[in-house]
């Protein structure tokens, strides 16, 4: 989350995420390994046809592009770095399970619920690492990340103890 301090950072800031220049970091644990290991999902996303609280890849839906890569593989799951192209709603979510690889720990969009289990989770592993910007005043870069909080964390380190 970004918060503006002045009218013209809410306004520059507004302008770099419409104009896609705002680059967005993610990391992920997805069920399974990603065949390719890392690429680009292109599928257009709107409203789930049969279930409004969710989301769906779906004809004539919103264009939307998430890249990612394979930073480590374990036994039943990925470590995936994402980068959004694009910005929509459950965007990771439901291009990761579109591709039969959903978040560990995401029962809405699909997810084992016995690993997650396993693991401790409560919730979807997912976790905004990185985000980058032109500052709005001076344009020098800004880059703001965040270590994953301690249960992604403590769930990542029983995938790793266990492969």
């Amino acid at each position: 989350m970004a918060v503006a301090k002045s009218e013209l950072a809410y306004t520059e800031l507004k302008r770099a995420f419409k104009e896609r220049t705002v680059e967005k970091i993610y990391l992920a644990v997805v069920q399974g390994h990603p065949d390719p290991s890392s690429g680009t999902i292109d599928a257009p996303i709107d409203r789930h046809p049969a279930a409004d609280y969710r989301w769906a890849v779906v004809a004539g839906g919103k264009p939307s592009i998430t890249h990612y890569a394979t930073l480590e593989a374990f036994p039943h799951a990925s470590l995936v770095e994402v980068h959004l192209e694009t910005g929509r709603t459950h965007q990771i979510r439901v291009h990761m399970s579109a591709v039969r690889h959903p978040c560990v720990g995401d029962l809405t969009y699909g997810a084992d619920p016995t690993l997650s289990a396993r693991l401790g989770l409560e919730r979807q592993w997912l976790h905004a690492a990185r985000l980058s910007f032109a500052h709005p005043r001076t344009g020098l870069p800004v880059s703001v990340s965040s270590e994953p909080p301690a249960d992604l964390q403590e769930a990542l380190d029983r995938l790793r103890a266990a492969g």
